[in-house]
C-alpha cells in the first residue's frame, strides 16, 4: 500500500477508472512498464473460407440463373406453346422481380440478420427453381421465374454483405472480392455453357432442376461455415419507402425489356420510363425523411461509392448486350449447337478469373481502385470496338476470341475493385443495403443494356436488310432465291450486332471516364466499420 504523501509510480490508472478493468492493470501491480493498449482485432473464423465457398455456390447460382435458360428457351416455348409474343417473359419475370426487389430484400437482410436472410433465400430459390422445371403451363413458368427473382433478391445482397463482414481486412479481402468479382463478370457466361450442356444433353427442364441440388449443398455449408454479427438495432422497416423504390425499379426495368418488342418511341415504353423515374424521385425525397429510411443517402452520397455504383451499371451495360449478340452469332449465323455455343464462351470466362483472382486481388491492396477500373474499362472497350469488324462469314479465331480474351480481362479488372470500394467503409447495420445497392446497379444496367443494344440492333439490321433486298431485286428483275435472301438475311443481322456493339464499346469508355473522375479514394477502405463506431466527423476529440 503507497505512503501517505508518496507520488504515484509512473503508468499509475487514472482514478476515474476502476483498477481491475484497466487495460494496464496486470502489468501496474507488477511494477512493470505500462505500454500503451492497442486495439485487437477479432480472432478470425479459421473456417471462414469455406464460408468463403457456400457464398460463392449462392452467388453463382443466382447470377448464372439470369442467362442459363436463354439457350433452353426454344425447347422450353416449343414443350409449352409458348408464343413468340411472350416468351420474353421467361426471361423478363425474373429481372423484374430481381432488379425490383432487391432494396427491400437489403434491407430485410440488414435487420432480420444476413445469415438468417441468405438461408430463407436459398430455400425459396430451390422451391421455385423446382416449381418452373415441373411447369406444365407458360404461366406457372413466369410465375416460378417472378419467384425465382424474388428469393433472389433476398440471396443476392445478403451473400455480399456476408463476405462484406468476413473478410474486412488485408490481403484475405482483396482475394475474396477477386473471387467473388469473378464469379459476378462470369457467372453470366457459365450459365450460357450449362445452358447448352443441359439442354442438348438432358432437356429444357434441368436449367431449372438443377438449382435444387446447388442450393441444398449451400444450405448445409452454411448452417456449418457462416456466422453472421448480431443484430443489435430494433427491426423497422420502411414500408413507403420500400413501395415508391420496388415500384420505381419494377417500371423501370419493365419499360426497358418492352423497349425490345416494341421500340424506346412506344408510348408506354415512355410512360413506364417516366413514371419509374418519378417515382424514384419520390423515393429519395422520402428517404430524407423516413425516421428509418429504406436507403439510407449517405450511402449514394459518397463520392467514391457513387462513382463505383455508375461505374458498375455502365459495365454491365455492354457485357450483357454481348453476351445476347453472341449467342444468336453463334447459334443463327454459324449454326453452332447449344453445347458448342455455350463452350464458345470459355476463353471469355477464363479471362475473367484471371483478372479478378490474378491481377486485381494481388494488386487492390497497393494501387487505387481506379488504377484497376480505368485500364479495365479501356482494354473491355478495345476488345468490343473489334467486334465491330465481324462479318457473316465464320471468323471465330480472327475476330472473336481475342475480343472475348480482351473484354473477359478487363471485366476481371473492373467487378473486383468496383465491389470493394462500393462495400467498404460502411456501417454495419448498412452492409446489407449497400450490397443490394450493388445487386441493382448490375441489375438495372443488365436489364437496360439486353433493351437498349438489343433494339438498335434490330432496328439498324432490318433496315439494312430492306435496303439491300430492294437493291437485289433490282439487279434480278424482281426475282431473288431462297439462298441470295438468307445471305442477305445474315448480314443484316450481323450488321446490327456490329452497330450495337460499337455503341457498347462507347458506353464502356464512359465507365472508364466516371471510374477515373469519380473514384478518387487511394486505396480500398476495408470492411464495415462496427455499429457503435461513428462518422469521423462526429467523433469527439479525447
Amino acid at each position: 500500500m503507497r505512503e501517505p504523501g508518496a507520488r504515484p509510480r509512473p503508468g499509475t490508472p487514472p482514478h476515474h477508472q476502476a483498477p481491475h478493468r484497466h487495460p494496464a492493470y496486470a502489468e501496474w501491480v507488477k511494477g512493470e512498464p505500462v505500454t500503451p493498449s492497442r486495439p485487437t482485432q477479432p480472432a478470425a473464423d479459421p473456417r471462414r473460407w469455406w464460408g468463403l465457398v457456400v457464398i460463392a455456390i449462392a452467388q453463382l447460382m443466382v447470377v448464372l440463373d439470369a442467362t442459363i435458360v436463354n439457350i433452353a428457351l426454344p425447347s422450353a416455348q416449343r414443350a409449352l406453346g409458348v408464343s413468340d409474343a411472350n416468351r420474353q417473359w421467361v426471361i423478363t419475370a425474373y429481372t423484374l422481380a430481381f432488379g425490383g426487389l432487391l432494396l427491400l430484400g437489403g434491407r430485410i437482410a440488414d435487420l432480420v440478420g444476413r445469415k438468417r436472410t441468405f438461408m430463407i433465400g436459398l430455400v425459396g430459390f430451390a422451391l421455385a427453381s423446382g416449381l418452373g422445371g415441373a411447369a406444365t403451363s407458360p404461366g406457372m413458368l413466369f410465375g416460378s421465374r417472378a419467384l425465382q427473382g424474388s428469393f433472389a433478391a433476398l440471396l443476392a445482397p445478403s451473400a455480399l454483405s456476408l463476405l462484406t463482414t468476413t473478410f474486412t481486412i488485408g490481403k484475405e479481402r482483396s482475394k475474396a472480392f477477386g473471387i467473388y468479382g469473378a464469379i459476378a463478370g462470369g457467372g453470366a457466361a457459365i450459365g450460357l455453357i450449362a445452358g447448352g450442356l443441359l439442354t442438348e444433353y438432358l432437356n429444357w427442364r434441368w436449367c431449372l432442376y438443377v438449382n435444387v441440388p446447388i442450393a441444398a449443398l449451400a444450405f448445409a455449408g452454411a448452417a456449418v461455415f457462416l456466422h453472421d454479427k448480431p443484430v443489435r438495432a430494433p427491426a423497422h422497416l420502411d414500408v413507403r419507402g420500400a413501395a415508391l423504390g420496388c415500384a420505381g425499379l419494377v417500371a423501370i426495368v419493365y419499360g426497358c425489356s418492352e423497349a425490345q418488342p416494341r421500340g424506346w418511341d412506344d408510348g408506354r415504353v415512355l410512360g413506364l420510363l417516366a413514371g419509374g423515374v418519378t417515382l424514384l424521385g419520390v423515393f429519395a425525397w422520402w428517404q430524407t425523411r423516413a425516421r428509418h429510411p429504406l436507403l439510407p443517402l449517405h450511402i449514394v452520397r459518397d463520392r467514391n461509392r457513387a462513382g463505383a455504383f455508375l461505374t458498375m451499371g455502365l459495365a454491365v451495360i455492354s457485357m450483357f448486350g454481348m453476351f445476347l449478340f453472341m449467342t444468336y452469332y453463334f447459334q443463327v449465323v454459324l449454326g453452332y449447337s447449344p453445347v458448342k455455343a455455350g463452350l464458345a464462351f470459355l476463353p471469355m470466362v477464363a479471362a475473367i478469373v484471371v483478372g479478378a483472382t490474378q491481377i486485381s486481388a494481388r494488386l487492390l491492396h497497393r494501387v487505387a481502385p481506379r488504377m484497376l477500373m480505368v485500364p479495365g474499362a479501356l482494354t473491355a472497350a478495345v476488345g468490343l470496338f473489334l467486334l465491330t469488324f465481324l462479318t457473316a462469314r465464320p471468323a471465330y479465331a480472327s475476330h472473336v476470341l481475342p475480343t472475348e480474351l480482351l473484354f473477359g480481362l478487363g471485366m476481371g479488372l473492373i467487378f473486383m475493385p468496383v465491389m470493394a470500394t462500393a462495400t467498404g467503409g460502411v456501417a454495419l447495420r448498412d452492409s446489407g443495403v449497400t450490397s443490394a445497392t450493388v445487386n441493382t446497379a448490375q441489375q438495372v444496367g443488365g436489364s437496360i443494356g439486353t433493351a437498349l443494344l438489343n433494339t438498335i440492333a434490330t432496328s439498324t439490321g432490318a433496315t439494312y436488310i430492306a435496303s439491300r433486298l430492294a437493291d437485289a431485286a433490282r439487279r434480278n428483275e424482281g426475282r431473288l432465291t431462297p439462298a441470295l435472301r438468307d445471305a442477305v438475311v445474315k448480314e443484316g443481322v450481323v450488321h446490327g450486332f456490329n452497330v450495337a456493339i460499337g455503341v457498347g464499346s462507347l458506353i464502356m469508355l464512359l465507365a472508364a471516364v466516371i471510374a477515373g473522375l469519380m473514384i478518387t479514394t487511394r486505396t480500398a477502405k476495408q470492411g464495415p466499420v462496427t455499429e457503435e463506431e461513428p462518422p469521423v466527423s462526429d467523433r469527439r476529440r479525447v
